[in-house]
């Protein structure tokens, strides 16, 4: 069985490829991907298998089944773009302006429909039932997984699997994680009202940018100071607006950050925490504030039995040289509603372009995978599926 799905995988690699191209050259922003998700369905319509299309937005489900009983395990994918100009001089470079698949997003799609076109090919000697899950808007909280959640996209499904092409990890190997693997992301906004005046008489305001710096160093205490240093936690902050001339003293500013945690336990002290120091630096500064904390996608966290058997699957893939323990990882990522429902494991698949020893990070403007990463997600996931219907 395994002989022929990897047969398969390589004799389709260039229709994945094509698939994979088109898609970059078509990118959609998050809550945009309306003819993505009608290409994905369309897909497999044409195949004959059963698809359903505006689950929770714009997310697309399609099922196999085998002819003999066995285990429901769904696969995941998402598919939507980034709001980023595409700087790569290549033949299918997106022809969206300010608009690319800058994540990999694009390859993860072409994986799984060609991943389920083979195993509709192979089902009348297959177990078990197949669920394919594509998904839209991963890039932005919040997100797309929760809404197919809700309408009914894990109905059934007893595992879920998952992989992200990773361009900095070297191509042949696969990351694992069991427990925490990526973070909760949440983000929040502060605006700082003082008194503006004349750039000459500070002393007749209140200087909310004075106040906005002094508080940027502020909540670098949080993390050192009240997170307890074996719990990973980050607080950044990535916007500091103040729209003044050089000679006017801001009366407002507006910051706006991120907190990552990988607990509950963290991801609730530091929202509070935030505004106890904000509160602090503010009252110092003879300032008011408004702080809102946005809670976006929870901690992604691995069923460690599932996760061994990711383990020993990927280690069937000839490609895949090496199966490694990742670190935990700040990004963050909605495959953590899946595994709140289900059992499930969710992990990187090495796609470094070829040649390259320093490759752009996920979310440039020259990000780019090596394709034949593609051959060993596919390989991986699909391995993964007969193993776990199997069981």
């Amino acid at each position: 069985m395994k002989e022929i799905l990897f047969s398969k995988i390589d004799n389709y690699y260039d229709e994945m490829v094509e698939i994979r191209r088109y898609l970059h050259q078509h990118p959609e922003l998050s809550f945009q991907e309306i003819q993505t998700a009608h290409y994905i369905k369309s897909y497999y319509e044409k195949l004959g298998i059963e698809v359903r299309g505006n689950v929770g937005g714009n997310g697309v489900v399609a099922k196999i089944y085998g002819t003999k009983p066995g285990k429901t395990i769904a696969l995941r994918a998402d598919f939507d773009a980034l709001p980023i100009q595409e700087e790569n001089d290549v033949s299918y470079k997106s022809l969206v302006p300010g608009v690319m698949h800058a994540c990999g997003h694009d390859g993860h799609t072409a994986t799984l429909l060609v991943l389920a076109k083979i195993l509709h090919e192979m089902r009348e000697s297959l177990s078990g039932t197949f669920v394919m899950i594509h998904q839209h808007a991963e890039e932005y909280a919040p997100g797309g997984a929760l809404a197919m959640v809700e309408d009914g996209c894990l109905e059934g499904v007893e595992v879920i699997y998952g992989t992200h092409l990773w361009a900095t990890v070297p191509t042949g190997t696969v990351q694992y994680r069991p427990g925490a693997f990526m973070a909760a992301a949440d983000r929040f906004e502060v605006t700082i009202q003082g008194k503006g005046g004349h750039g000459a008489q500070p002393h007749n305001t209140k200087d909310a940018i004075v106040a906005a710096s002094q508080l940027v160093i502020n909540l670098q205490q949080i993390v050192s100071r009240r997170v307890k240093p074996v719990d990973p936690a980050v607080v950044s902050v990535g916007s500091f607006v103040a729209e003044n001339a050089f000679n006017v003293i801001a009366d407002k500013v507006k910051l706006v950050g991120t907190a990552r945690t990988f607990t509950e336990e963290s991801r609730d002290l530091i929202e509070a925490e935030l505004e106890k120091v904000i509160k602090g630096t503010c009252y110092a500064n003879d300032c008011t504030y408004d702080y809102t904390f946005f809670r976006g996608y929870p901690a992604v966290w691995n069923h460690p039995a599932e996760t061994e058997l990711l383990m020993e699957s990927a280690a069937k893939v000839a490609e895949v040289t090496n199966v490694e323990e990742a670190e935990p990882d700040m990004a963050g990522e909605d495959f953590a509603y899946y595994l709140k429902h289900v059992k499930g494991s969710f992990f990187f698949t090495g796609a470094c372009p070829e040649g390259i020893t320093t490759p752009y990070p996920h979310h440039h403007p020259k990000f780019n995978i090596n394709e034949s990463a593609m051959l060993i997600a596919a390989k991986t996931l699909g391995m993964i599926a007969l193993d776990s219907v199997a069981e």
